[in-house]
């Protein structure tokens, strides 16, 4: 029997460049992400039909155009939803450069004047300095509590954005609104109490251990909750501060601009950072 091979299938997109992910896959099951002989994941460029997706509002919204995008150009990752925060931004710095090349212009103001500024960053830089961090998953309270991570996925961020985003909208509906004081303290009373809990809740499900002092572990997701809900507000701080700390190793670091004569003249300082942030509306076009 003859194959019918498609003789427009040289034109098909091919690998433009191979990723390792910051945390070495090593919280991904078989079914997440494929493991490769070398450890790393070829990335292609996306076809018309991702560019698409990113033009789609409610896909933007709920993230599944990003998952999908991220099915489409790196193959070896099977469930882009269960991807942990210290991966993220590496992937969608991939997919970027793989699509539109190695740099991306990012405008923003210039601090103490009026101006803006573009600037022209690299984003194989970027990678490198993610590729060279070893991502750890525990930290050590001041009273001796040791906490063991359970890094956050893509679909919990998602879905908290998605709740804050929504509660956020409701408060500029009831403020606008021709709502009585006690009726608007009453809704705004209820969004915080939503939004408190979906933090407790992100805090809670950030916890896979805490070891005490002794030597004695506690996993109970029981327990652990029992624990964030009684403890010292003092200690409960300082666990998140170190929780958010972890979460931001594979996160892109600001880009360090530097001032031209002119602006420092106006008021500006000499170098001031420049933050880069993936917003698919203008990230990958």
């Amino acid at each position: 029997m003859t194959e019918n091979t498609n003789p427009l299938k040289r034109y098909y997109r091919q690998p433009q460049i191979s990723i390792q992910l910051p945390s070495k896959s090593r919280y991904y099951a078989a079914d997440v992400v494929e493991t490769t002989t070398t450890g790393e994941h070829p990335v292609l460029p996306m076809t018309a039909i991702d560019e698409l997706a990113f033009r789609t509002p409610d896909s933007m919204m709920n993230g599944q155009a990003t998952v999908d995008v991220i099915k489409s150009c790196i193959p070896t990752i099977l469930d882009p939803w269960q991807l942990v925060n210290y991966d993220i931004d590496t992937v969608l710095i991939a997919v970027r450069i793989a699509s539109y090349g190695e740099t991306i212009d990012v405008t923003s103001g210039v601090p103490g004047t009026n101006e803006s500024a573009t600037h022209t960053v690299s984003l194989p830089q970027m990678l490198e300095q993610l590729r060279n961090i070893e991502v750890t998953d525990t930290c050590e309270l001041k009273d001796g509590l040791k906490i063991t991570v359970s890094p956050l996925t893509y679909k919990q961020i998602t879905e908290s954005q998605l709740k804050t985003f929504e509660q956020q909208r409701i408060y500029a509906q009831v403020s606008q609104s021709q709502m009585t004081a006690e009726e608007k303290t009453k809704r705004f009373t209820d969004s915080f109490k939503i939004l408190s809990e979906l933090n407790m809740s992100l805090l809670i499900s950030n916890i896979e251990r805490i070891t005490l002092p002794s030597g004695e572990s506690v996993t109970d997701r029981a327990q652990i909750k029992q624990f964030v809900e009684n403890a010292d507000a003092k200690l409960i701080k300082e666990l998140e501060n170190k929780l958010i700390d972890i979460r931001q190793q594979g996160s892109i670091k600001p880009f360090k601009a530097k001032a031209t004569e002119e602006q420092i003249k106006a008021g500006a300082p000499a170098t001031y950072e420049v933050p880069i942030t993936f917003d698919n509306a203008n990230f990958f076009v």
